[in-house]
């Protein structure tokens, strides 16, 4: 019998894991400072779960749940990578609000894992660090799954997409002849920001410096100016409420369109037209160019600037030459950019089976995302480990239970009988759910969308080249 691309792949990844050890290679000894402890499910789960949590050695806090009669030979087990990043200290209550928005999961019959990151802020390796470890934690607490899954959710799925191109077996013992169990057997995608803080975020410099350019409130003329770049000085004190108050004062985003002013509404429609993004997205993007962007920029990155906007012509208003010479204009760093790129930007080497599922009109992590995503795999050589799937859904945290089951059943036949699959096949397989899934409200999989180019939406720029992260050689 000819051999399989997924097991002929995972006879190569055996091979490469016995060779080296990747970056995510963490101490097999490392211990919780917490040791996993029994503790009442959160609301939402099925009965007879079984569930644990903890707070490991580096500070991330974690749940684990295990459904009613899960064996470990024979079972799945989910470790999920988290959207955000929040920002400020780890908390149960992050990884507690993930085990009950995807219970689908352990619904479905799969054990599932989920970490809080051992800290805030933009650190995706960080983060992808402290999922392998609790994978590892998982393991030795529950048993060695039949089949490993990982899943990243919004800016989780550049966590797990990272990891997914820089997998090695991490907990192999060098003096074996073969290494142990393969830690993940395939990914899972969704709703995922995939281009990278260097690609991913320059909608929202666009909308700094539009929005400052129309409302020339943030900062206000009497405040000390700042590069919009720097998000939020650590000196100046901004709550979101005041923030929020700001852009209703100019846009009048928070009240009905007739009780807005003229100038409002022009201005709302400027903003809109020009950046792309719909009203009522305009605020929370706003809060991540402000917040979000000062943690990279002062935190991370201690004072350097990673994003640009040379050479942009914006367009959509109703005087475009006047717009272009009034928005202020920035230069991003080279080594800055590169160290953005270093933490944050897929190289897509993938060494897994990846599924993703993003919706046609998420404005959050919009889809366009996906075409560059897309590009890069192929660039990296790895198109063959790629499925991308697009649904008729406007949410950006939640689909529906029917197209997660359908993907994780999908993923799961990849590995086992190399049936890959197509979105076609994924839409079929998820109306033929049984109606526990409810398969006739939840399947909205559209089988022939393509997104177009992340360029059609957020305007071309000059850079400077940046660093990406160390090539992997491909078995």
């Amino acid at each position: 019998m000819n051999a399989t691309p997924v097991s002929t792949a995972r006879a190569a990844l055996t091979v490469l894991t016995a060779l080296s050890l990747s970056a995510l290679a963490l101490p097999a000894a490392a211990q919780s400072a917490t040791p996993p402890a029994a503790a009442a499910c959160p609301s939402g789960l099925p009965e007879g779960t079984r569930c644990l949590n903890g707070r490991d050695y580096l500070g991330a806090y974690y749940w684990i749940a295990v459904p009613r009669d899960w064996q470990p030979e024979t079972g799945v087990l989910v470790v999920h990578a988290h959207g955000g990043p929040a920002l400020g200290e780890p908390t149960l209550a992050r990884s507690t609000g993930d085990l009950q928005r995807w219970s689908v999961m352990v619904r479905a019959g799969h054990a599932w894992a989920g970490s809080s990151f051992r800290q805030g802020g933009v650190e995706l390796l960080a983060a992808a660090e402290d999922t392998e470890r609790l994978r590892q934690l998982t393991v030795a607490t529950i048993g060695q799954p039949r089949r490993t899954l990982l899943h990243g959710q919004s800016w989780g799925a550049g966590v797990a997409a990272r990891m997914a191109e820089r997998y090695v077996t991490p907990d192999i013992d060098p003096r074996r002849t073969a290494p142990g169990p393969l830690p993940y057997d395939a990914v899972l995608l969704t709703s995922g920001v995939l281009a990278g803080g260097t690609r991913s975020y320059d909608v929202r410099l666009d909308l700094r410096v539009v929005y400052q350019a129309l409302c020339q409130n943030h900062p206000k003329p009497d405040e000390s100016a700042y590069p919009l770049w720097m998000g939020l000085p650590p000196d100046i004190k901004l709550t979101r409420a005041e923030l929020a108050s700001r852009v209703d004062t100019c846009l009048g985003v928070q009240r009905k369109p007739a009780e807005r002013s003229a100038a409002q509404q022009q201005r709302l429609t400027t903003l809109t037209r020009v950046v792309k993004l719909p009203e009522h997205e305009i605020l929370s993007h706003l809060n991540w160019a402000t917040w979000h962007f000062q943690d990279i920029t002062m935190r991370k990155l201690k004072g350097r600037n990673p994003f640009g906007n040379e050479g942009v012509q914006y367009s959509g208003s109703d005087d475009d030459a006047t717009l272009n010479r009034d928005v202020l204009r920035y230069r991003a760093d080279p080594d800055a950019l590169a160290a953005l790129a270093q933490d944050t930007d897929p190289t897509g080497r993938l060494l897994l089976p990846t599924l993703t599922l993003h919706g046609i009109d998420d404005q959050t992590a919009f889809v366009e995302l996906e075409s560059h995503f897309r590009e890069t795999v192929t660039e990296a050589g790895a198109a063959d480990q790629l499925v991308q799937v697009y649904t008729a859904d406007h949410a950006h945290s939640y689909t529906s239970d029917a197209h997660y089951v359908s993907a994780v059943e999908a993923l799961l036949d990849w590995v086992d009988k190399g049936d890959k699959p197509s979105a076609a096949r994924l839409a079929q397989r998820c109306k033929t759910l049984p109606t526990q899934w409810q398969p006739a409200s939840g399947c909205r999989i559209r089988v022939d969308y393509q997104p177009a180019p992340l360029d059609s939406r957020v305007p071309q720029r000059r850079r400077p080249p940046a660093a990406t992260a160390p090539a992997i050689k491909r078995p």
